[in-house]
């Protein structure tokens, strides 16, 4: 899995992997981070129907006919509204954290906000020009040993990554195909 490019320069790679059943049959996965190659941590046991509905929403809301957009008309701003409810400043998009009660709350720990900056586009102290306002998604990665990165995501980019991460696990055995995002 190619990795995404993180503010330092660094690769965070979040590869799927398989959590089976007692009969040995992958159901879900666990997501293991990995900086510049090396392992970095693992977060989000059984995440993976949560990001199948994520890829589903974050579809949705870049669509034409979207509700998204007609508050936002570039289609890299587009993101889904928080899902249950709420108007926070910087809405979560997930949150996931080390894998079970019993480890390390260092273990590792992946999120995805989104955040709204606002940046003037003309003359300096001029009326002619206009505020350019943009959304992106902030996924930052803490591992293991307390380090952090951080990368910024166009909604496309967010699209792909997701869609990386679902194929991956499918490749695993873990495949979510028919989860429709709800």
């Amino acid at each position: 899995m190619r990795g995404l490019r993180c503010l330092d320069g660094s690769s965070l790679a979040v590869v799927p992997v398989a959590s089976v059943d007692r009969g040995g049959n992958p159901f879900e996965v666990t997501l293991e981070l990995r900086r510049d190659g090396d392992s970095f941590g693992s977060v989000g046991e059984r995440c993976g129907y949560f990001l199948a509905g994520l890829a589903g929403r974050v579809a949705e809301a870049r669509a034409e006919s979207s509700p998204q957009a007609t508050r936002w008309p570039d289609p890299d701003d587009r993101f889904p509204d928080p899902q249950h409810g709420g108007a926070a400043r910087e809405p979560e998009l997930f949150a996931f954290r080390y894998r079970d009660r019993g480890d390390l709350v260092s273990t590792g720990e992946l999120r995805c906000a989104l955040r709204t900056s606002s940046m003037w586009v003309g003359p300096q102290q001029s009326a002619s020009g206009s505020w350019r306002v943009a959304r992106r998604a902030v996924l930052d990665a803490w591992g293991a040993g307390g380090r952090g990165v951080r990368a910024v995501l166009t909604s496309s980019e967010l699209a792909g990554f997701l869609a990386e991460v679902l194929a991956e696990a499918e490749r695993a055995g873990a495949g979510y195909r028919d989860h429709h995002g709800r």
